[in-house]
């Protein structure tokens, strides 16, 4: 049996540092030494580069010290990502580029690794246009969720091939849904022991191992050492096809279902035309974006960089959607201090800005920000309390 595992560590850049702390603790340790006490074993990851220099900044510089001999060795490929998990597909190609190269600066600097062959895309938010500028940028693959290409159950899809993307040019690897969104290694072991000879792609959190799913019987440690399974890379699974088919695909997300596609909703959690703080919200980071783009040059450009990556991150839209995750070791995707954590950073992009002439988008964006906290805290009371 063969398995080739993702894992996407992430925590938001402006989270507090015991998130990271317990993240760090129960998942990105465990993995770690999970690889150094089993020299088989083969994986791609996805590290944010957010989290790498937070890590760094709190005292954890020992995960970049021991992960970095593990990607020498090939034994773990990482791929390229955004830098600070902003949603790709509904910001302008400007920010898109300037998240990916700042992401490919970090892994330079922490881990010396250039730029990688492949790329994650956060929330799995696939759309043609961004893909295009990924591959202009010299990536060669992506990894995705099924829905992206198969109008069927993609819980029910497999992909045991490579594609190849029409509209990029990328080539794709397809995670199977049901056991990415399951523990892994219980399907796994109950495979090894009926007998069953597969092949499986699987992509999920990385916190999912301890942190989400404390896993007492030590399940992924136990099938690691199993002679009977073999692990590899995702671009080990990409050489296994010589000539891949050439496919078109959908805008979507990991997350969506086909309803929300036929209903033209692709990226529901993030951007649902019914919820009215998601539109808010996204006012309040076009404004952001526009105006810290368009005075690069202020003094207090670096400030408002500083917060205006923080408020991008895709969390605060994510917290808002009140989507209910507890059958995917998640919780209730509703929480207004998570929205107001992000929407403050939105908010002191455009404040830390110098020149008199952004004072109309000042005001402007902290009448959004006021309007954006009257909608949250009255749902909040209304609907969940």
């Amino acid at each position: 049996m063969k398995w080739f595992n993702f894992l996407h560590f992430y925590q938001p850049a402006n989270t507090e540092f015991s998130n990271i702390q317990e993240a760090a603790e129960k998942s990105y340790f465990r993995l770690l030494r999970l690889f150094e006490e089993n020299k088989n074993l083969r994986m791609t990851i996805n590290v944010s580069g957010c989290l790498l220099e937070r890590m760094t900044e709190g005292g954890m510089a020992d995960f970049s010290r021991r992960l970095s001999p593990l990607l020498k060795s090939g034994r773990i490929e990482i791929v390229g990502t955004a830098a600070y998990h902003a949603f790709l597909p509904l910001l302008p190609e400007k920010e898109v580029i300037f998240q990916i190269k700042e992401q490919e600066k970090i892994l330079k600097k922490y881990l010396g690794v250039s730029r990688p062959k492949g790329f994650f895309l956060p929330e799995m938010a696939y759309s043609s246009g961004v893909a295009k500028i990924i591959k202009g940028l010299g990536y060669e693959y992506l990894i995705l969720d099924p829905i992206a290409y198969s109008h069927k159950n993609p819980h029910d899809f497999e992909a045991l091939k490579t594609y190849l993307d029409k509209a990029s040019g990328l080539k794709l690897v397809f995670r199977n849904r049901a056991w990415s969104t399951k523990y892994a290694p219980d399907y796994l072991q109950r495979a090894l022991e009926t007998g069953r000879s597969t092949t499986v792609v699987t992509a999920s959190d990385a916190e999912l191992y301890g942190l989400r799913h404390e896993d007492p019987t030590a399940e992924l440690e136990r099938i690691s050492r199993d002679d009977r399974l073999a692990t590899g890379t995702l671009s080990d699974f990409i050489s296994l096809t010589a000539n891949p088919e050439l496919i078109t695909l959908r805008a979507c997300s990991w997350e969506s279902s086909e309803r929300e596609l036929l209903n033209k909703n692709p990226y529901a959690l993030w951007s649902d035309k019914r919820n009215e703080i998601h539109k808010d919200l996204w006012s309040l980071a076009d404004l952001a974006i526009k105006t810290v783009h368009e005075n690069s040059k202020d003094r207090g450009a670096s400030w408002a960089r500083w917060h205006l990556s923080r408020g991008l991150a895709s969390c605060a839209w994510w917290w808002s959607s009140g989507h209910d995750f507890s059958r995917h070791f998640g919780p209730l995707a509703w929480s207004p201090d998570e929205l107001e954590r992000g929407a403050n950073d939105l908010l002191r992009s455009v404040r830390s800005l110098e020149n008199k002439k952004t004072r109309r988008q000042k005001i402007l964006a902290e009448k959004l920000a006021l309007r954006l906290r009257a909608l949250v805290w009255v749902k909040h009371w209304k609907k969940y309390f």
